[in-house]
């Protein structure tokens, strides 16, 4: 034996029976490992038929034990339970019931008392009646303004036109009273003055193609600067056209103020304005 050999470890040998029925297996060659130093040694591995086995015996026993566990008698713990405590409870006494006092029965209704008897008034002293302001006084135009138009050409000879009619002016009222000093002389508003210079109204061109001819009775306020501030229809001609023409042109009409006395007043007064036709 030579140097080398007795440096390697020794080798383990495994002796695995052979079965009875079966030829013993060849032996396994042995493998040469190369160590360091440049030494080798053979090692022997067992035989593959002895792991078969070693893992079959594993798994038998694995199955006994696993049967075993499954047909043991598992019994439960019996687990003491809490004890139960039992307590009396005494049922409290009971409130005493308090009763409603009774309601107070209704008051009867009671009448009332007759209301005192109203307390008539004392009369009044009548007071003294004052003297009234003396109303302005409405006198009417004593004459008319004719509004005429030239002739038209006519198949027949007309009659002559009828003179203007004069109104004549109202008496002045009478006032009764205690004897005094003489009331002052009303004098009426005039419009028919030449230095007032006032133009005849216009006479309407449909009204004349249609011959329309009338009256219209204006009553006009005059104040005391002689200018009329109301022109109002007091009597119609029966033609809008015509009534509409006399009030604008009277309208633009300068009037000679009534006087009380010296003195200049406001009043009314009635203008008459005549729509006729000439030939008529």
């Amino acid at each position: 034996m030579s140097a080398a050999d007795s440096a390697l470890p020794a080798v383990q040998a495994f002796d695995v029976p052979a079965a009875p029925a079966k030829p013993a297996p060849r032996a396994r060659p042995r493998s040469v490992v190369r160590r360091r130093g440049g030494t080798h040694a053979a090692v022997a591995y067992p035989p593959r038929s002895t792991r078969a086995l070693a893992f079959t015996l594993v798994v038998l026993a694995h199955a006994s034990g696993l049967y075993a566990f499954t047909r043991m008698d598992w019994e439960p713990a019996l687990v003491a339970g809490a004890p139960l405590q039992v307590a009396l409870i005494t049922p409290e006494a009971p409130s005493p019931v308090v009763e409603a006092p009774p309601a107070p029965p209704e008051p009867l209704p009671v009448e009332p008392a007759p209301p005192p008897k109203p307390v008539p008034p004392k009369p009044r002293p009548k007071p003294e009646p004052k003297p009234r302001p003396p109303e302005p006084v409405v006198t009417e135009s004593p004459t008319a303004i004719t509004a005429a138009v030239d002739p038209e050409p006519a198949p027949a000879e007309s009659a002559p036109a009828a003179p203007a009619e004069s109104i004549s002016a109202a008496p002045a009222p009478v006032v009764r009273g205690n004897p005094g000093p003489a009331e002052p002389v009303v004098t009426e508003a005039r419009f028919d003055a030449d230095y007032l210079n006032n133009p005849p109204p216009v006479y309407p061109p449909l009204s004349r193609r249609m011959r329309e001819e009338g009256r219209v009775m204006l009553r006009v306020h005059v104040s005391a600067d002689g200018s009329p501030t109301a022109v109002e229809l007091n009597t119609s001609s029966g033609s809008g056209r015509l009534d509409n023409a006399a009030r604008d042109a009277v309208q633009r009409w300068r009037f000679a103020p009534a006087r009380r006395g010296d003195r200049a007043v406001d009043a009314w007064v009635l203008v008459p304005i005549v729509f006729k036709l000439e030939g008529s």
